[in-house]
């Protein structure tokens, strides 16, 4: 747990922020009236109180703020903290975007104080959600998500507003349940230009861990799910959809005719799952406790098991 020791803006770039004591914190965009705050990854900037402390005691006059931090923070030493973090202050949560940046020499900052510590000591976060920080406050980490996913729903009359959509939703509580972040879901028509568009985006700009579809996988004319995905794949993970389609057997010998897939795209994951709210909670709960080591193994972040478990 951490304290804020000063909270601070400036109205241009490259300069002295000054410790203003409170301010309202929107949501991706930064501090209020703050020349650093905007639609980018750099929105929030933190500075381990500790740090300017340790320079002060080097005989350096330093105000709160004069190395461009938003936040000083008494508790926490931010370059430990690896890309992902989440830290929470009131109704403010933080992700950590970036450690450190590169020190430009020629700034008002370096030529004030003779160097600047938030190259080495600082972090950028982005905001999101909103609130209100003031000098006093206490910082804590949040546990992060341990995966990130979205969700599409495939259907034609889902798209119009003509049928409710239980499917996506049951995905989503099934996955937050496990631990799982939902970065964004989205209902489309059954037409595999779109679904393959938007795959693309879930995997290429959101960046999403695993990638669940439900719906399209069928015999019907319109169901193009499984076509969508394997355009988009960068390589097949059968398995999966085969292990899905094996235990659906044990229930209905209609899981014959599922055409779902699974495969890969680059770092995501994308799995098929059958449009049925009954058969998605079926086929999630059968494959989420193996699926997370797949994951981990996908993004490097594990070995390869060769041994049963």
């Amino acid at each position: 747990m951490g304290k804020i020791k000063a909270v601070c803006i400036s109205e241009k770039k490259g300069t002295a922020k000054k410790n203003i004591g409170t301010s309202i914190v929107i949501e991706n965009h930064g501090l209020e009236n703050d020349a650093h705050a905007g639609n980018w990854h750099r929105q929030v900037s933190l500075l381990s109180y500790e740090a300017v402390e340790a320079f002060r005691a080097r005989g350096a006059k330093v105000e709160d703020g004069a190395f461009g931090e938003n936040l000083l923070v008494e508790g926490f030493d931010f370059k430990t903290y690896p890309v992902g973090t989440i830290f929470q202050c009131n109704d403010v949560v933080l992700e950590i975007t970036q450690i450190g940046k590169q020190c430009h020499s020629e700034c008002e900052i370096f030529h004030q104080v003779g160097d600047c510590i938030m190259p080495r000591e600082g972090v950028f976060a982005k905001v999101l959600h909103g609130g209100t920080v003031s000098v006093g406050d206490e910082l804590t980490i949040r546990n992060k998500a341990k995966f990130r996913a979205g969700v599409i729903t495939a259907s034609d009359k889902g798209s119009r507003g003509e049928r409710e959509d239980l499917s996506g939703p049951a995905i989503c509580e099934l996955l937050t349940e496990n631990g799982y972040e939902i970065v964004r879901t989205t209902i489309l028509s059954d037409d595999e230009d779109v679904l393959y568009n938007e795959i693309v985006r879930f995997c290429d700009e959101d960046q999403v861990d695993v990638l669940f579809t439900t719906g399209g996988t069928g015999f019907s004319p319109r169901d193009c799910t499984p076509e969508a995905t394997m355009r988009a794949a960068t390589k097949n993970a059968p398995g999966i959809a085969e292990a899905i389609r094996q235990y659906s057997l044990s229930i209905t010998p209609r899981a014959m005719l599922s055409r779902a897939v699974s495969v890969m795209r680059n770092k995501t994951l994308i799995i098929n799952l059958p449009g049925s709210v009954k058969a998605v909670k079926e086929s999630l709960t059968y494959i989420l406790p193996t699926l997370a080591h797949g994951i981990e193994i996908m993004r490097g972040d594990a070995g390869e098991c060769g041994k049963l478990q």
